[in-house]
């Protein structure tokens, strides 16, 4: 039988309180908090390591190895998806390339058997061959150029092409109002740039004007 003044409940305490605490609390003391703390951590793993705590022991180790196969899975699916995307990207780029080097040899080739004299001319229909509007764009001022140069050598005075177009007349340049009609959209191209919208079609119209006039002077 305990003394009278033993308060039987004390022999499940895990440690007494400390009177020099800070507000004279238990759950204040560090050394309360960890052997209590350490106390539950121990009887935690005595548990499991038990043959009452093995199979939850199991199910845990189980659960753990579903979680983390499950993680490697969706780590090695989306390997192979970024890796499958790379290799699209790279037939993609390497698709474009082949394109325009083979649009740059058909260009090449159509000049060399139509006997084009100017190489200049070539760079157009590179140009004009592209699938890049910008590219189209490009056509059109090239074949600006080479049509002032044209001008210029046939003996027409102006610092630019436009004056050279007022300095000429039906008699003297024949092909006169279709080149102020291709040089106009020149213009418009030259000052709206890429908001300035040109299809395919009528890219190639305007190149074949500019065609027409310099195979009407034997200039390509």
């Amino acid at each position: 039988m305990p003394p009278p003044d033993t308060n039987p409940l004390d022999q499940f305490n895990l440690n007494s309180p400390s009177e020099d605490t800070v507000l004279g609390s238990r759950y204040l003391d560090p050394d309360y908090l960890f052997e209590n703390i350490f106390g539950f951590f121990r009887k935690v793993f005595e548990y499991l390591f038990s043959p009452d705590g093995r199979g939850l022991l199991k199910t845990l180790m189980f659960m753990f190895a579903i979680f983390f196969l499950t993680v490697i899975g969706y780590s090695v699916i989306r390997i192979f998806e970024i890796r499958r995307k790379e290799e699209e990207h790279l037939k993609h780029e390497l698709a474009e390339y082949a394109h325009k080097q083979a649009e740059k040899e058909r260009a090449k080739r159509e000049g060399e058997a139509a006997g084009v004299r100017n190489e200049r001319w070539v760079g157009v229909l590179q140009y004009l061959f592209s699938n890049n509007e910008n590219d189209w764009r490009l056509a059109i001022m090239e074949a600006d150029n080479i049509l002032d140069s044209l001008l210029g050598e046939l003996g027409f005075p102006g610092q630019n092409l436009g004056e050279k177009l007022k300095s000429a007349d039906q008699s003297t340049f024949r092909p006169l109002s279709t080149a102020w009609e291709v040089h106009a959209i020149r213009n418009r191209i030259a000052h709206e740039g890429s908001s300035f919208h040109l299809s395919k079609q009528e890219a190639n119209r305007i190149v074949a004007v500019y065609e027409d006039i310099f195979r009407s002077y034997g200039y390509i």
